[in-house]
């Protein structure tokens, strides 16, 4: 990519103004949108994108608008996923922070395209300058007439809502959310019926990413064709990935995906802080992890999958040669268990014990049995938990034990291996 496209205007002092917004081509698209095109032909559009969504799965998104049931006599809803809770991601927090409208413009499209007159951004409570900088913008879109009533002289209307979660990171899975939207406990529902049919309100509903609306915006101000010049064929399009961990400069990058993780971690990233590198998560913390012998992998959906781990959000996490991954693996499953909602036995209980078993094992008072217990509540966890929380935790503690079992077997022998990053606990 010669150039940046999402990044472009964030160093900008007034890239949050909808003054700004509109003098660099802001609005352009919706008024497109809004002039020449059905709802029907926008979806057709982003198909034709080959958009695929940027919050974790990387579901197909002209596909999942086109489930929505047409004339069945409901509201329809969107809701844009904003809570950003999973560890190492902090990409759409930029986005929100300093390109609002876009944000927004690419929502009010979405909305056009499912026949949706309210929408909602849900957004992590922590994240307060975020929430205060999209607030702003929904009031300078209504006040310029890109909300409210009659948009454009046509019958389409919409208001959206901000909406501030309360921390807990199951409201990033998608029914969770819905269910605190309307005031109940986060808690994932059963699917099927899948939100498109049955989401906010018993209604179809749509919920995308952050970046996969800002993506959206782009694609009807450039062009499908400019948008599929960029990348892979099956997942086109630009995209942020978030380097965190032990690196010399980690930081937001933009670029397109199919890169190798080598480049990202070595060339953008500037390599390890210490030695060499040990693995590196590619895609969040239940993504699983990648050693360094894997790092010339490429990054997109396809070639992670070949790997057994997955592209997620994009939030590279990097570990040099001072990590333990035992102490990582106990961090992972600490995490998940405290965020786990208790609503499904394999999750709630299998990561309570995983945590004791693998807080013993860091602290020297493993037993001989502790590597076959933590085997059999993985497979107990991957594929019968409720939701994905249980599934991801499950499969990024896997890989810790298939990649470094002798880091493992080294601690239950006291052996010595390096532990700069043990907690005290």
């Amino acid at each position: 990519m010669s150039e940046l496209v999402l990044l472009k205007h964030i160093n900008h002092p007034d890239s949050t103004n909808i003054e700004y917004y509109e003098k660099t081509g802001g609005y352009q698209g919706l008024k497109k949108v809004l002039k020449d095109y059905s709802p029907d032909e926008v979806i057709d559009i982003v198909k034709a994108s080959n958009l695929r969504g940027r919050g974790g799965a990387g579901f197909p998104t002209g596909m999942k608008w086109s489930f929505v049931p047409k004339d069945d006599g409901k509201a329809h809803y969107l809701c844009c996923n904003a809570d950003e809770g999973e560890p190492g991601t902090f990409k759409d927090r930029l986005l929100m922070e300093r390109d609002p409208h876009r944000v927004i413009e690419g929502m009010i499209i979405a909305a056009y395209a499912i026949k949706a007159q309210v929408a909602y951004i849900y957004i992590r409570g922590e994240y307060s300058l975020s929430i205060e900088k999209i607030t702003q913008a929904i009031q300078a879109a209504y006040t310029r007439g890109y909300l409210g009533q009659k948009l454009a002289d046509t019958d389409f209307s919409l208001d959206i809502y901000v909406h501030k979660g309360a921390g807990a990171y199951i409201c990033g899975e998608e029914t969770a959310l819905l269910e605190s939207i309307e005031g109940r406990r986060g808690q994932p529902k059963l699917k099927p019926p899948f939100p498109a049919v049955s989401g906010l309100y018993d209604c179809p509903t749509v919920i995308n990413n952050v970046e996969t609306f800002v993506c959206v915006a782009h694609i009807f101000a450039k062009g499908v064709d400019w948008f599929t010049s960029i990348g892979p064929k099956d997942a086109p399009g630009p995209r942020l990935f978030g380097l965190s961990g032990q690196l010399k400069s980690p930081g937001i990058y933009e670029l397109p995906m199919g890169i190798p993780l080598s480049e990202l971690v070595y060339n953008y990233g500037g390599g390890p802080v210490t030695g060499e590198f040990k693995a590196v998560i590619p895609g969040g913390l239940s993504a699983p992890m990648i050693p360094a012998s894997g790092l010339d992998v490429k990054m997109n959906f396809s070639d992670l999958a070949e790997v057994s781990s997955m592209m997620g959000s994009a939030a590279v996490i990097a570990l040099d040669e001072t990590a333990s991954i035992p102490v990582v693996a106990r961090r992972i499953a600490e995490f998940f268990s405290h965020e786990s909602c208790g609503k499904c036995t394999p999750c709630r209980e299998g990561l309570h014990w995983a945590t004791k078993i693998l807080n013993r094992i860091e602290h020297g008072h493993g037993h001989p049995g502790d590597i076959a217990q933590l085997e059999v509540l993985y497979r107990n966890m991957f594929g019968n938990s409720f939701c994905a929380l249980g599934v991801g935790a499950a499969w990024a503690l896997g890989a810790t034990l298939k990649h470094f079992r002798h880091e493992y077997d080294a601690l239950l022998t006291q052996q010595s291996i390096p532990v700069s990053n043990r907690s005290s606990k």
